[in-house]
């Protein structure tokens, strides 16, 4: 249900509301539909066929108009399906993974809604993860050289979490 201007829910949706739930219903069926292997082959017995006709049609400019709008046309109107599906999927996982940040104990509630801030802000905060990510990186290297001495699993795993650590900057 809707809510209206005042926070109460209407009981019928709004208009937008409508069209905005059966566009992503259709958005989202069509994706499903045209990821089957079935229309890909589809598709390419349509383009085999235009191949085909070609020397009965003489290779006209209407021959080679025909299958120029049509995939203009279907990869136009599947730029806004494929997108929409996009966006959902995004923000799908976007609120899972949110759910989970914000049901840790210990985590910062800041990287619950990090879709919001900006470029600069994310890259301030990358800054100040990398950083964390070394300095925890040096205590456990501090740690592991204790007791590497005594241990060769635990120079291999010294060894892992550099590695680690250096392709995640």
């Amino acid at each position: 249900m809707a809510k209206n201007k005042h926070g109460a829910h209407d009981a019928i949706p709004s208009f937008k509301a409508r069209l905005s739930r059966g566009f992503a219903h259709f958005a989202q069926a069509t994706a499903h539909w045209t990821g089957h292997p079935a229309v890909f082959l589809l598709a390419a017995a349509v383009v085999l066929v235009w191949i085909l006709t070609g020397p009965i049609f003489n290779y006209s400019d209407t021959w080679q108009l025909v299958i120029n709008t049509g995939t203009t046309i279907v990869t136009f109107l599947m730029v806004f399906l494929i997108q929409n599906t996009q966006n959902r999927d995004t923000l799908s996982l976007q609120l899972k993974l949110s759910e989970l940040v914000l049901a840790m104990k210990g985590a910062e509630n800041k990287f619950a809604a990090v879709e919001d801030m900006t470029d600069e802000e994310l890259e301030e905060l990358h800054e100040d993860c990398k950083k964390r990510a070394e300095l925890t990186f040096g205590h456990l290297q501090t740690r592991l050289k204790k007791t590497s001495t005594s241990k060769p699993k635990a120079r291999a795993a010294a060894h892992r979490a550099g590695a680690n650590v250096r392709r995640s900057s």
